[in-house]
């Protein structure tokens, strides 16, 4: 496979043969204590997810961004350049490092470069071999900006969706939240049932296909995301990415705000 065409999901093999590579930069988003004393992959660099991880609205009216500025801060300390290809793994199925990508490409960072490790970190550890050796890191200008007309969408976007027959709108949540209240006409996909349990990667691509069609969910549709935690919101907009979805959009408002704007929920 050229280098060009690297895949949105990457194996374990295809990390360990180019992790050393100049233009290749491999995040760690778990918790410094787990990369600096359980190890990581040997060249990793560690972006803990709460490092990018906002707890209320930032520059988007619906977003959970950590701001461009405080982005950029914290990919340049890490030695992230804008033209790197960005491979996230965590040790939770992708579900945490699927938000990094997710928030580089909210802010600029083209996402033929951004790629999700199929598997997690103690699926790496299976085959090749982990480091506690602290990576040697030379620090970068990253410049962040938010993409206007980029996947991230308004409430008044999810309201107009409604009305329209070319769109699916997917709850991500399990399924007693959904059936507490959800937005009307969404179908269910909890983003576990995308993973395989014994690979801890993602199900064949088969597979998927296979059970996103039941669900009513064809790449022919704009499909419209929506939870109540941006993470679990990106592991699936990942996958879909991965399928060669072409129309994907999410909302990460509440839906304690959906209803604040007179808008009901269907429960059941």
């Amino acid at each position: 496979m050229a280098h060009d065409e690297v895949p949105v999901l990457v194996g374990t093999e295809w990390l360990a043969a180019h992790r050393e590579d100049p233009d290749v930069a491999v995040i760690d988003v778990r918790d410094a204590w787990e990369f600096d004393g359980i190890g990581h992959v040997p060249g990793a660099v560690n972006v803990p997810f709460d490092a990018f991880r906002a707890t209320e609205h930032g520059e988007a009216e619906a977003g959970m961004l950590p701001g461009s500025r405080a982005f950029a801060d914290r990919m340049s300390e890490a030695g992230v350049a804008n033209d790197d290809r960005i491979v996230a793994y965590d040790d939770t199925n992708g579900v945490f490092a699927a938000r990094l990508l997710v928030t580089a490409e909210l802010y600029g960072h083209d996402p033929g470069r951004l790629h999700l490790l199929d598997g997690d970190f103690s699926a790496y550890t299976l085959e090749h071999e982990t480091t506690g050796e602290a990576t040697a890191i030379e620090s970068t200008d990253y410049r962040a900006t938010y993409e206007e007309r980029g996947p991230l969408v308004s409430l008044a976007t999810v309201e107009a969706a409604l009305d329209d027959p070319g769109t699916v709108i997917v709850d991500t949540r399990e399924e007693w939240e959904y059936e507490e209240g959800h937005i009307p006409g969404a179908v269910r996909l909890d983003w576990q049932e995308l993973v395989d349990a014994d690979t801890r990667g993602v199900r064949p691509g088969d597979e998927l296909r296979t059970l996103l069609a039941d669900r009513g969910i064809h790449p022919g549709e704009r499909v419209l995301l929506y939870c109540n935690t941006a993470r679990r919101i990106s592991h699936t907009y990942t996958v879909l990415r991965h399928l060669g979805f072409p129309n994907l959009a999410f909302y990460e408002g509440s839906l304690t705000e959906w209803e604040a704007e007179g808008n009901e929920l269907e429960t059941g």
